[in-house]
């Protein structure tokens, strides 16, 4: 090995190390008051996989990767197209970093019933280099890059009429970025008729909770190993992500939320997440900054939902966005939830983009500069 190759391990392992001395006592003491308590899991029947078994489709982005889609129709057979025309409005599913749609289960399923005597077009994708979808390369692990992948998705899969957008996480940084890249979706004459931003922050993520540790050089260590000696770090992945994994599912859920079920589902989409699709976002997490994208969707009705002990994007990033987005937005507060609010809290997420949708209009037409001046004076 190298002297540089070798220089980049040992940054990478050294960076490793204290990142899991730094998750391993928060992690222990729930894991702990977790198992000291005994009810039964409300989840314990639940297939978080069942969202795959849903009609299926591929799209090509611009640059060549294949990302898995699901699309449902509701009021239809089996959430089947039924050839009845095209559907009143579209929902598109955007999820979070180290994620994948099968987070989205809850809504899923309980918005087909609730929708049932409705034609709406349910569409939920994997992001680039997360669950089925292809491999996320370095230089394309960004914000911009994932809001072109969901321009495909809809130029492919919803390529008419009205569309709601929901996304958590990082799925609301990507629509974010999706309206700093096409503002025209969002204007008077666009398609998007609302949004919803769960668990999200348009910047700042860096700046408090536990995002906060993304900015330092324990992850920068940790990042060089990966683009200096990937083959070191991919040999040593089970240390890696029993070191690493602990700070994101920690994170997941409120101090008093139970349902092993349900943990062990987010525990496995992030094990299952490829390591180094994980290390390349961080950094786009990292340097994320979409405030410019806020008055775009301003002009569509909006909701805000996050916890009120969510440690990733803290609730006063939700409070800034929500304070931005124009008297058509919403705000809804999880009392008691985590970052995973879509899962711990699902009725209260599903209110809320029932709600949305049911509030949904494309942008109104701006106001033509003079024309009150100039209705004056022919009065």
């Amino acid at each position: 090995m190298s002297d540089s190759r070798r220089a980049g391990w040992l940054a990478g392992a050294g960076g490793i190390a204290a990142l899991g001395a730094v998750a391993a006592g928060g992690v222990a003491r729930d894991v702990a008051r977790r198992r000291a308590v005994r009810r039964r899991d409300p989840h314990a029947d639940e297939d978080f996989t069942a969202i795959y078994r849903d009609p299926a489709t591929t799209v090509t982005t611009d640059d060549g990767v294949e990302l898995a889609v699901r699309t449902v129709v509701t009021g239809t057979p089996d959430g089947l197209d039924d050839g009845r025309g095209e559907p009143e409005l579209t929902v598109v599913f955007v999820h979070g970093f180290s994620l994948r749609m099968a987070s989205w289960h809850f809504q899923r399923r309980d918005l087909e019933r609730r929708w049932a005597d409705r034609r709406i077009r349910m569409v939920f994708f994997d992001q680039r280099g997360h669950g089925r979808s292809g491999a996320a390369e370095a230089q394309t692990s960004t914000i911009s890059r994932l809001a072109d992948d969901t321009a495909a998705v809809l130029r492919d899969v919803a390529p008419t009429g009205p569309v709601v957008l929901v996304g958590h996480s990082m799925g609301g940084m990507t629509i974010m970025g999706l309206a700093r890249r096409y503002p025209e979706l969002f204007g008077a004459g666009g398609r998007i008729a609302g949004v919803a931003l769960i668990a999200t922050a348009a910047r700042g993520i860096t700046e408090g909770g536990l995002g906060k540790g993304l900015h330092n050089p324990v992850v920068d260590g940790f990042r060089l190993a990966v683009r200096r000696a990937p083959g070191a770090v991919r040999a040593g992945r089970g240390v890696t992500r029993a070191l690493l994994e602990p700070v994101l599912v920690a994170a997941s859920f409120g101090p008093d939320f139970y349902s092993p079920a349900a943990g062990r589902a987010v525990e496995k989409m992030i094990q299952n997440t490829p390591i180094e699709t994980i290390v390349n976002f961080l950094h786009a997490l990292e340097n994320h900054d979409e405030s410019t994208a806020l008055p775009v969707l301003a002009q569509v009705p909006s909701v805000v939902v996050c916890g009120n002990r969510d440690r990733l994007t803290p609730l006063q990033r939700s409070v800034r966005m929500y304070g931005e987005l124009g008297e058509d937005s919403a705000l809804e507060v999880a009392d008691g939830a985590g970052h995973m609010v879509l899962m711990e809290q699902p009725d209260l997420v599903t209110d809320a983009i029932v709600d949305l949708v049911g509030r949904a209009r494309v942008a109104k037409p701006r106001p033509r500069r003079g024309w009150w001046k100039k209705m004056r004076v022919a009065r």
